[in-house]
């Protein structure tokens, strides 16, 4: 048997980008008129609301989420694919630089690095290309025999559990979990960061942050040309 290798786990929007691949893939698609303009409407209140610093990133997320689901049903795989291309070329820089070094640290040490994020699989993928990674999942948008988007998600329960992607992914790849990572900044990514070695919370919200902090876990935070770590 070959030996196993050792695993790194990211979640990407806020940990590795520094924003979020679906945000800016559905202001895109609002622009080149692939999405009704009226797509901004769903979530333009809960962006304001995050921007003044009186409302929950999370609620804004979850705004562009149901935007996104709205407008994706009977749109030609290919036109979105275009502009996610556009997209992945444009923001691949723009990354952390704590976590575009652990990338470049843990890939040279001959870690595994895993991908995990909610963003649609097809902007994933090539984002996480860009990056390096060996395996990327995220959210499947399923297609019909025309080409176009059904609206419907293929395992969307088991893409929202991010510990379950993490175990399946050391049974399919041969991986270990001795010396491993995980790097994560909201609550959503507790199930991976308790599953190894070396959880780090970066740029943690306030939940993960109470969390980290109760589990004496690493916390980082970056801002502008400064990291802290704690």
């Amino acid at each position: 048997m070959s030996l196993k290798r050792k695993v790194a786990v990211f979640d990407i929007d806020g940990t590795i980008f520094r924003s979020s691949l679906l945000v800016v893939l559905v202001e895109r698609l609002v622009e080149k008129g692939i999405f009704n303009r009226d797509a901004r409407l769903l979530y333009t209140k809960e962006r304001d609301e995050w921007l003044d610093r009186r409302g929950d990133y999370t609620a804004y997320l979850q705004k562009v989420i149901e935007s996104f689901e709205g407008q994706i049903k009977g749109v030609p795989y290919a036109d979105v694919a275009d502009v996610a291309g556009e997209v992945i070329e444009e923001m691949k820089g723009r990354v952390y630089r704590y976590t575009r070094n652990l990338v470049k640290e843990l890939k040279d040490s001959g870690y595994f690095l895993l991908a995990i994020s909610r963003s649609p699989k097809f902007i994933v993928d090539g984002f996480g290309y860009e990056l390096g990674f060996d395996k990327t999942y995220g959210i499947f948008f399923s297609t019909g025999a025309s080409g176009c988007f059904t609206g419907e998600i293929e395992g969307e329960e088991f893409i929202m559990n991010k510990g379950a992607i993490l175990q399946r992914a050391v049974r399919k790849e041969n991986l270990t979990l001795e010396d491993s990572f995980a790097v994560g900044d909201t609550e959503s990514d507790l199930p991976m960061l308790e599953l190894v070695t070396a959880p780090i919370a970066f740029n943690p919200n306030k939940v993960l942050y109470r969390e980290a902090k109760r589990n004496g876990w690493k916390i980082v935070v970056e801002r502008k040309d400064v990291i802290y770590e704690f």
